[in-house]
């Protein structure tokens, strides 16, 4: 059962850090405070500089605290990182014309669970999803509790994040005299914010463009059933035009937040002789930059993040063409017609995600998406995760497969 004195939720990211407190009264949640402050000693959810962590955790959550009045002990924290892995397994066993009971599908989870570790020490579980049950070739959603068969196979996604960033976490945490409760990816957390019940349970793609990475989830069945993150970014395109083009960072970042993403119009910043507007030289001197060179640059690498999504995708059995929905958020998402260009090369009608409906401003909302998703998760946990926080009862939303197995990992 959940208890009733506040919950605090922390966001790295490389930009900014977010932290939120709330709590839940009679299934109520109240927002006590938010804070959001300038990311420092993390890049890309991970720590690079302890001390520079600890030092702008340790501020973030103390604006939190003096706003809500409160001094938190334990938090989750929200991130994603390039160095998560995405491990789905299908495990099997005979039933021999038998019951399937609970014991057949914690052996198979057991065994996944034991398989994944194996193969990889280094990391630990942070995530495990059920797919689905195949009963005798037939698909189930739900576990197939009492039904007789011959055959089953449990499908499964785990989710791994890296011991020492793990480590380098907690450190933080404890030079801020606060105990870490668990980690949740930030995709899944966007996934549970932003998406709708339809797209988590028929099949959906989020892509999540960053300033310095951009990360991918795909959804299925209420799963989480595939995850990547990349080191990619807006940032990357910045210092491709910055370092082609001889001109400053500010004045690259300028010219991309006007540049046209869809590649049709782009009259405003270049001249009759399609050359780059002298206004853009604002500490560099003047040069002729054509054009094609300049959108050559940013298509090129646009591109790439493009194209490295496309893979995981089709690897991933998905595809936008056939109904999977597909949309994207974060910041870079709302670069001037990317929506166009999106669009246009995975040949469907890439949609910029809508927002749920949430009391506080719009800029609250914007920002702390990730932060209100964890926040559902812990409230009321989620039926097809294995490693649930514990909720206010055994709801619907919890079923037998978040119940059981809230300490395998």
């Amino acid at each position: 059962m959940i208890s009733n004195e506040p919950i605090g939720i922390i966001e790295f990211g490389s930009v900014k850090i977010k932290c939120i407190i709330f709590k839940v009264n009679n299934n109520i949640t109240e927002i006590l405070s938010t804070s959001l402050i300038n990311s420092e000693g993390i890049h890309n959810g991970v720590v690079i500089n302890l001390s520079k962590a600890t030092a702008i955790v340790r501020s973030c959550i103390s604006t939190a605290e003096k706003k809500a009045e409160v001094s938190l002990k334990i938090i989750s924290v929200v991130v994603e990182q390039p160095e998560f892995l995405s491990t789905t397994l299908s495990k099997n066993r005979k039933i021999n014309g038998s019951k399937i009971h609970k014991d057949d599908i914690i052996f198979l989870l057991k065994e996944a669970k034991k398989q994944v570790l194996l193969n990889d020490s280094t990391h630990s579980i942070i995530h495990i999803f059920n797919h689905n049950y195949i009963v005798d070739g037939k698909t189930f959603v739900e576990e197939p509790i009492d039904v007789y068969a011959n055959y089953l196979s449990h499908e499964m996604t785990f989710i791994t994040m890296p011991k020492n960033n793990i480590k380098n976490i907690n450190q933080v945490f404890i030079d801020c005299d606060i105990k870490v409760d668990r980690f949740i990816s930030s995709t899944f957390a966007l996934g549970i914010q932003l998406l709708n019940y339809n797209d988590l349970k028929f099949g959906s793609i989020l892509i999540d463009i960053g300033f310095e990475k951009t990360s991918l989830g795909l959804f299925k069945n209420l799963s989480l059933i595939n995850s990547m993150t990349f080191p990619i970014g807006v940032s990357h395109i910045i210092k491709d035009v910055a370092k082609v083009c001889l001109l400053t960072l500010e004045e690259s970042k300028t010219i991309i937040q006007k540049i046209d993403f869809s590649f049709l119009d782009n009259t405003k910043i270049f001249d009759r002789n399609e050359l780059l507007i002298d206004s853009h030289f604002k500490k560099t001197n003047f040069r002729k930059i054509s054009k094609t060179l300049l959108l050559n640059v940013i298509q090129d690498r646009q591109n790439e993040i493009l194209e490295t999504l496309k893979k995981q995708i089709v690897l991933s059995g998905f595809d936008p063409e056939l109904g999977n929905n597909l949309y994207i958020t974060g910041g870079g998402s709302k670069l001037t017609n990317l929506l166009k260009y999106y669009s246009i090369f995975f040949n469907t009608d890439v949609k910029q995600v809508e927002k749920k409906n949430i009391k506080e401003s719009a800029v609250l909302e914007d920002d702390f998406a990730g932060c209100f998703g964890a926040l559902t998760l812990i409230k009321d946990g989620w039926e097809t995760e294995a490693i649930p926080v514990p909720s206010k009862n055994d709801s619907d939303k919890n079923s037998f497969f978040a119940r059981i197995f809230k300490n395998l990992a």
